[in-house]
């Protein structure tokens, strides 16, 4: 491969990359791994003398989407050069004196008071346009909703939610794909809310890290004179201290002591000349201000062996990767997991059983795979949900793969499992609403089937929920404990196990003669034997039975419910093997449900359209000149009237 075709390829990488972090905040590569890309580029680009239009080391960012007001910038937001070596600051600064500051990992912003009040926010964006958040940014519990200076005084700084704050929320959300992956994350969705209620309940914090003008304040030229005035008006400044190019080796190792210990999220330090004069009169190159240069941690990494990837199914149906491999020591903790995010990361990495993978934590904090050595590539999607058993299906949006539960019902989809556990035609529980399961949920009251029967035990809670009361407490209950004894096909269409509605729910029973033991240890061919059920509904119930989670949730659900017999007669293969459609309004049945439950307990089946299979046509206007009577005519399918079907099956 020629320099100039790696350069374009490495350019492709990382816009994309770029572009799914600051535009759409998801991660499509590791720190580590972007940096690698980054470093190469640079290289590249310095030994051919070529930089294309389109490289992101001379582009700062991409058009943002968003429903916000968007503002360009008085004056483009660069980004910072950067370096992992402590010696490149020290010959950076020289002769000089610095200030050294943390790197905080948020979303910058650029604020505008005028007459010692907020009037505008607006975020950096792409560097040359930003969003407009005034709204939010009043919400920023430790900004200065006034301060004693009535000029015009612009400033940047970074919005940052704390580590403190982020574990909070985190641990008040029960499922694991609801919960923020960073810091930085939050942040970012909290400061772009557009109801500003949202953020003001997330606690997000300003730091200053930059004094851009003060319309008539004779402004210090020293950088930390400005901070100083800044802390004096009520602004929480970004913790920082004076250095040399004797002294920064020593500071920059007083940070990285704090990095595990700070409430701030930080992804490196900050060093700028004190000297504005002299920082700003060595201008800057079309993508780096020359009086500032960022630091980045040099990652500590391991080489360790990957054991195994775990596949962990989450409540939209998502199913994350994670990469489980031998024990390592990083950054003064054991560390054996990894998430990989989606199969992209998979693939890329080319990971397998066994295969020798190097890893390390992002900013010192989040276990990554950095790189795999071996690339034995033989992991493959799982084909079957780790929770309910369904199929698995793999979608692609923007480049990125990931994979899903087919399952509509799987049970790590907790608010729909349990909707349709108890709707009417399953286990028939009256007073659970989907708003109200979605509470019980939330409030960590139900997390598996069986928990609806232990709901008791919440009393007090439940009777103080919005919408509820003693005696609603009292009705659920009643209803809870009436569906413990549940008619067998109700219960199996109840697990929503998937494609198997209550029809061929009633199949099933009906041909194991209501032994549910027999239905359970059924091969898919012995399913594949009732009429009406294929191949695809014989493996849902299989894999189902099969999942070793299943087996346990059904084990405590046979210990609490009873199954009511259903009396066996000769009338009821009256009807087998026959096929109906049902058309028009009836008049002997309430409606056509009705009469479709009366052939289904006679052995017949119900379709919805008329094909070569149907036997009979139900429709009490015999000439109606409607689509199903043509095409029942046509067919040679005799048409009968509701008389006429009450006839057949007396």
């Amino acid at each position: 491969m020629s320099q100039k075709t790696r350069m374009k390829q490495l350019i492709d990488q990382l816009n994309e990359a770029g572009k799914a972090y600051y535009q759409e905040n998801r991660e499509i590569m590791s720190n580590y791994e972007y940096d690698q890309l980054y470093d190469e580029l640079v290289a590249l680009e310095k030994e051919t003398n070529t930089v294309f239009s389109n490289s992101p080391t001379i582009h700062v960012g991409y058009e943002l989407l968003s429903e916000l007001v968007k503002e360009p910038h008085d004056s483009p937001m660069l980004s910072l050069d950067k370096t992992k070596e402590v010696s490149v600051l020290e010959d950076w600064l020289g002769e000089q004196e610095g200030i050294l500051s943390w790197k905080l990992d948020g979303l910058t912003i650029v604020l505008t008071y005028e007459g010692g009040e907020l009037i505008k926010a607006v975020t950096r964006g792409n560097g040359q346009i930003g969003e407009v958040i005034t709204n939010n940014a009043k919400t920023f519990v430790n900004l200065p909703a006034k301060i004693d200076f009535q000029g015009k005084l612009v400033i940047r700084g970074e919005a940052i939610i704390k580590y403190s704050d982020f574990k909070k929320m985190n641990e008040s959300i029960q499922e694991m794909d609801a919960k923020y992956k960073n810091p930085r994350n939050l942040c970012s969705g909290s400061v772009r809310q557009l109801n500003n209620e949202i953020t003001a309940q997330r606690n997000v914090h300003f730091y200053a890290f930059a004094l851009v003008s003060a319309d008539g304040k004779n402004l210090s030229d020293s950088v930390e004179q400005r901070f100083q005035w800044l802390d004096e008006l009520g602004f929480q400044v970004v913790e920082y201290q004076r250095v040399t190019s004797n002294t920064i080796s020593d500071v920059v190792s007083d940070f990285a002591k704090r990095i595990k210990t700070i409430d701030e999220p930080s992804d490196g330090l900050v060093l700028i000349y004190d000297d504005l004069v002299y920082g700003e009169g060595l201008g800057s190159t079309a993508k780096f201000p020359r009086n500032s240069i960022a630091f980045k941690w040099k990652d500590e990494t391991a080489v360790t062996k990957l054991s195994y990837i775990e596949w962990s199914p989450s409540r939209t149906g998502l199913i994350n990767p994670v990469a489980v491999f031998e024990p390592v020591e990083l950054e003064g903790s054991t560390v054996s997991r990894a998430s990989l995010h989606n199969i992209s990361i998979v693939e890329n990495l080319e990971l397998g059983t066994g295969d020798e993978i190097t890893v390390y934590k992002a900013n010192m904090i989040i276990p990554q795979v950095a790189e795999n050595h071996t690339r034995s590539h033989t992991i493959k999607p799982i084909e079957f949900c780790p929770a309910c058993g369904a199929q698995t299906a793999i979608k692609e949006e923007n480049g990125v793969k990931s994979l899903y539960c087919s399952n509509e019902f799987c049970s790590a989809k907790k608010l729909k499992l349990f909707t349709h556990f108890v709707s009417r035609d399953a286990m028939n529980i009256d007073g659970m609403s989907e708003a109200t399961l979605n509470k019980m949920i939330e409030k960590g009251f139900l997390a598996e089937l069986y928990d609806i029967y232990s709901l008791h035990q919440y009393h007090d809670a439940i009777v103080e929920m919005e919408g509820f009361g003693e005696k609603s407490y009292n009705n659920l209950i009643a209803s809870i404990e009436k569906s413990k004894e549940v008619m067998l096909p109700n219960f199996l269409y109840a697990l929503g196990i998937m494609n198997v509605g209550l029809s061929n729910a009633k199949l099933i029973c009906k041909h194991f003669h209501s032994d549910w033991k027999k239905i359970k240890q059924a091969a898919a061919k012995d399913f594949v034997e009732i009429d009406g059920i294929g191949q695809v509904i014989a493996d849902s119930l299989v894999h189902y039975f099969e999942n070793e989670h299943n087996q346990g949730l059904l084990q405590h659900l046979e210990s609490i419910l009873t199954f009511i017999k259903i009396e066996e007669s000769v009338q009821e293969a009256l009807l087998e093997g026959v096929h109906f459609v049902v058309t028009g309004s009836v008049h002997h049945f309430k409606n056509r449900k009705e009469v479709k439950e009366k052939v289904e307990e006679l052995g017949g089946k119900v379709t919805g359209s008329v094909t070569s299979k149907t036997n009979y046509l139900i429709n009490n206007d015999i000439n109606s000149s409607s689509s199903k009577n043509k095409k029942a005519k046509e067919l040679g399918v005799p048409i009968i009237t509701e008389e006429q079907f009450l006839e057949m099956i007396k």
